[in-house]
């Protein structure tokens, strides 16, 4: 289980950088795959002791998607790449962050 996580993170991020450069729009095959490689991810990939910093990744790459890269439009397609990879992120940030507030809660 451990390598089909280590997999999944390869995969997505491969995918997300390459559909964000290559395609015009992102088709619902791909935010699909994103999406559900995101969440193997989640589920898969980050332990107790990683799940902070990698939250606060998540929200560094989730912030770096709304900025204005439209000046490099021409050249590449920085904020779709961008958007991409945000589409990867955010299903395995959701999971570790409800795994957090689950560790959380039940410690009583």
């Amino acid at each position: 289980m451990d390598k089909l996580g280590n997999w999944a993170f390869i995969v997505g991020f491969i995918v997300a950088i390459l559909a964000g450069l290559v395609m015009k729009s992102l088709n619902l095959w791909v935010v699909s795959l994103l999406v559900i490689l995101g969440i193997i991810v989640g589920f898969l990939n980050v332990t107790q002791k990683e799940a902070t910093p990698f939250l606060v990744a998540s929200i560094a790459l989730l912030a770096a998607g709304t900025a204005d890269l439209g000046m490099f439009q021409n050249y590449i397609n920085l904020s779709q790449a961008l958007d991409a990879i945000g589409i990867f992120v955010a299903p395995a940030a959701i999971i570790v962050a409800i795994k957090q507030v689950y560790s959380l809660a039940a410690k009583r």
